[in-house]
């Protein structure tokens, strides 16, 4: 079977997942090789109570500090790591709490991930909105109030070409200040591309860092290959993209070691491009349509909990987004603690933001905070903090 894009041989689980394919950009692997032997290596198992309350207590960690407060030492700190990431919080953005809502422009998609809802042996009803219901949609959300955009497609080359998201994002930049992207991974010059188009920022999720577990989860698609994914966020910043957000899909493996992979990858690469804007999502597995193959790991809100506020107090000027995967009453909480931007009027499907455009196409998970802008943005208020529309104005 060929692919429709490489005319070369269709990615499947025989493929090695550590190689790259014809046509994807290999710029080098110091980075990812760090990453990997130190999350390889590290055992959380080592970190005593000495060692949180020693990281607990410097201005500036280093990453086996951060590791010290991702481990089981530092769960009887929960109350003491929350209050230094709310230090740091406040210390670095004030009150303010950014919103923004996803956009779903398209669900087709060419990899086989067996625990996400698009993946192409998922019996879902795929759509893609053209131009006009693109802009409708935009419309729609834009007159909620919102100044940011994330625009999203499933991971088809095919469907949902360069082209396609670079005419959607001239869109977007119409009417958000902000326009952000999250889609299959990229070659430098297609990144390059999309910043021209008014791209500001790209996120990616691993998934996960455990490249052997990787292999089982993906089984088909470029999705398949590691480090192509693993290195997209700096292709991204080659492009010229002024930020990047890094995530790991929690659940899915040890969670501890994908937190520490994600934050050492982040940290890394900020010191290589110490321009770059980090950002970290903290996305848990969530249950999809037609799917009972993959059971999440026990990341419970306690142990989300302790990552998002390691993050926090190891990156303190990174953004961090609580995701409409949790529910209203956490998301409220880690607001006031060490996430600053928070998504509202969330939907996962395709086209459901105008009434013009109706319900073409799936959602691509469950998600349990569906609030409205109006209702987080009172709900961000009732706490004391500010409410941010826009933390970005081109000059």
């Amino acid at each position: 079977m060929l692919d429709p894009v490489t005319n070369a041989q269709y990615i499947t689980a025989e493929t090695d997942h550590m190689q790259y394919q014809p046509g994807m950009d290999d710029i080098g692997s110091e980075t990812q090789d760090e990453v990997i032997a130190r999350m390889q290596a590290m055992e959380f198992d080592r970190f005593t109570a000495r060692d949180v309350t020693r990281a607990l207590a410097k201005d500036v960690l280093a990453p086996d500090d951060f590791a010290a407060l991702l481990s089981p030492a530092a769960a009887p700190f929960l109350e003491q790591l929350a209050r230094r990431a709310q230090q740091e919080t406040r210390k670095h953005f004030g009150t303010s709490v950014q919103m923004f809502t996803p956009l779903y422009i398209a669900n087709y998609c060419e990899n086989y991930c067996i625990y996400c809802g698009f993946n192409c042996h998922n019996k879902i009803r795929r759509a893609r909105l053209d131009t006009d219901e693109i802009e409708r949609e935009l419309q729609a959300i834009a007159q909620t109030g919102l100044q940011e955009i994330l625009l999203l497609t499933g991971e088809s080359r095919s469907m949902s070409p360069v082209d396609y998201i670079g005419e959607a994002c001239r869109l977007a930049r119409k009417y958000f200040r902000v326009v952000g992207v999250e889609i299959y991974p990229l070659n430098v010059e297609e990144y390059a591309h999309l910043h021209a188009c008014g791209v500001d920022y790209v996120t990616v999720f691993q998934e996960t860092y455990d490249a052997d577990k990787y292999s089982t989860l993906h089984l088909g698609g470029h999705k398949r290959i590691f480090p192509y994914r693993l290195n997209a966020q700096e292709r991204a910043l080659m492009g010229g993209m002024r930020g990047v957000g890094f995530a790991a899909l929690l659940g899915l493996s040890d969670f501890r070691k994908d937190a520490f992979a994600t934050g050492l990858h982040a940290y890394l690469l900020q010191r290589k491009y110490p321009h770059a804007e980090i950002a970290f999502s903290c996305p848990r597995l969530r249950p999809i349509i037609n799917n009972d193959k993959v059971g999440p790991k026990d990341v419970h809100e306690p142990q989300l909990l302790q990552v998002i506020c390691a993050y926090r107090v190891f990156m303190p000027f990174a953004s961090i987004t609580i995701s409409t995967r949790e529910r209203a009453g956490f998301r409220d909480h880690i607001i006031g603690i060490a996430a600053t931007k928070i998504s509202a009027g969330v939907s996962t499907g395709i086209g459901e933001h105008s009434e013009d455009n109706a319900d073409k196409g799936d959602a691509q998970f469950e998600i349990s905070d569906n609030r409205t802008v109006d209702e987080v943005y009172a709900a961000i208020e009732r706490h004391g903090l500010q409410p941010v529309m826009a933390d970005y104005i081109y000059v």
